[in-house]
């Protein structure tokens, strides 16, 4: 397994772009099963999570064209259905957590899906309920095999049928699931307390252009008139606001100016202000992020009442699980305190006691919660050795290792290149002295 050496205390200068949007591209790959014409995607992030699902499409018979750098072209005409129920799929299935979003649109389009246990990054529980509750509104017959971990929906003879139905969460990947089986349904599904995240507004606007009939996008009710058919068509995947919440944190925690290109401004809902609230400048230049040099540090605001800012998780329009590890290790170096409240998942902090070992001063209250003594830059953390538990971790870890003084090293960073992509390469490009060592 891999590591990277990193040498930090260096300031950064320069311009970076960000990479398409991971959590959208799981989304929109899965969609082109829903149709035998040809679906072209641009701005495909080139990461683990991203290849691995486009291997499984291309083992499910999807033929794959690869048009240049992040562009390709899909066509689902010959889908070896069988494919499913082979051990070469619950192998390959089962390392990607993504991979759960083909069940919908194989069910609506071909009557069945299945899906072995999917993985991804082990922050706690993720239920998959809501996914098929959904289906089995839908008319499917669920299964599961307990002693292979195995799920199953078939469609009755007369087809999937469109309902009413209430949403016991607002799952992001759920919400997706049902909508792209509800499209070739017969009849009108309403979906209430549906996620409204900008990528699966991306999904639903994608699958509009195929000829589906999706209102309410943007919204947390959607209606879906069911349609006998989709087309192809062609999306370009927004960029990850992920990825640019983790450059702002960079800028901020190494004291460098750095512009972030093109950005998408309006769908990054709360995360400038949320880091404004850290104290960190950030100006808006056209469509880009401009973070200059913060020679003083950055201040933390109080809540009105002059009580400890709160910085929490919530489901869209509200702040992203997903840059929660990235505001921690940003607090660590901050002029005054902040607490953290994970609320989705109660592993993802874990990884504090990894900045505690580097000096931070943060103090863990519960598997949700977490109070970081900002340092006021009085103070640096110190490098050291550690390995990348998950993907938003790791960056943080990466992040907190380049403002380090000293040289880090961090181990299975395999775990950072499922969600970003050639990040060592476009860190060296901004001044950054790191190395991956194979």
């Amino acid at each position: 397994m891999g590591i990277f050496k990193i040498e930090g205390g260096i300031r950064l200068k320069g311009e970076i772009t960000p990479q398409g949007a991971k959590n959208e591209a799981l989304q929109i790959l899965c969609a082109v099963l829903l149709t035998p014409e040809k679906v072209t995607i641009n701005n495909i992030p080139d990461i683990i999570d991203i290849n691995k699902l486009i291997t499984l499409l291309g083992n499910l018979g999807v033929k794959i064209t690869k048009n240049g750098s992040g562009t390709y072209t899909f066509q689902a005409d010959e889908v070896n259905v069988g494919y499913l129920e082979t051990e070469a799929f619950k192998k390959e299935g089962g390392a990607l957590r993504g991979s759960i979003m083909i069940v919908g649109p194989l069910l609506a389009r071909f009557g069945k899906g299945y899906i072995p246990k999917p993985g991804g990054d082990k922050i706690g529980r993720r239920r998959l309920d809501t996914h098929f509750e959904g289906f089995i509104n839908l008319g499917a017959k669920f299964r599961y095999n307990r002693e292979d971990h195995f799920y199953g929906v078939e469609s009755p003879e007369e087809g999937l049928q469109g309902t009413d139905m209430l949403l016991d969460e607002a799952s992001v990947t759920g919400t997706a699931n049902i909508v792209m089986a509800a499209v070739l349904a017969k009849g009108k599904t309403t979906v209430y307390n549906a996620a409204c995240e900008p990528y699966l507004q991306q999904l639903c606007k994608m699958l509009n252009s195929m000829g589906a009939k999706i209102t309410g996008v943007g919204s947390n009710l959607l209606t879906i008139e069911g349609v006998e058919k989709l087309g192809g068509c062609e999306h370009r995947i927004l960029p990850d606001m992920i990825e640019i919440g983790s450059w702002i944190g960079l800028a901020a925690m190494t004291r460098s100016e750095i512009t972030i290109k093109n950005v998408s401004w309006e769908n990054l809902g709360l995360i400038p202000n949320t880091f404004r609230k850290l104290g960190i400048t950030l100006e808006r230049r056209g469509d880009d992020i401009y973070i200059p040099t913060h020679e003083n540090g950055y201040e933390v605001k109080t809540d009105i009442d002059g009580s400890i800012l709160t910085i929490a998780d919530a489901p869209w329009p509200g702040f992203t699980p997903d840059l929660l590890s990235i505001v921690l290790v940003v607090a660590t170096q901050a002029k005054g305190d902040v607490l953290i409240h994970q609320k989705m998942f109660e592993s993802r902090l874990f990884f504090v006691d990894k900045l505690i070992d580097m000096g931070a001063k943060i103090m863990l209250c519960d598997p949700h919660r977490a109070v970081v003594i900002g340092h006021d830059f009085k103070s640096t953390l110190k490098a050291t050795t550690m390995s990348s538990p998950d993907i938003r971790a790791g960056i943080s870890l990466l992040i907190a290792a380049l403002s380090a003084k000293g040289t880090s090293t961090i181990q299975n960073i395999e775990q950072i290149d499922r969600g970003y992509e050639r990040i060592d390469e476009r860190l060296r490009a901004i001044g950054a002295k790191i190395v991956r060592v194979e």
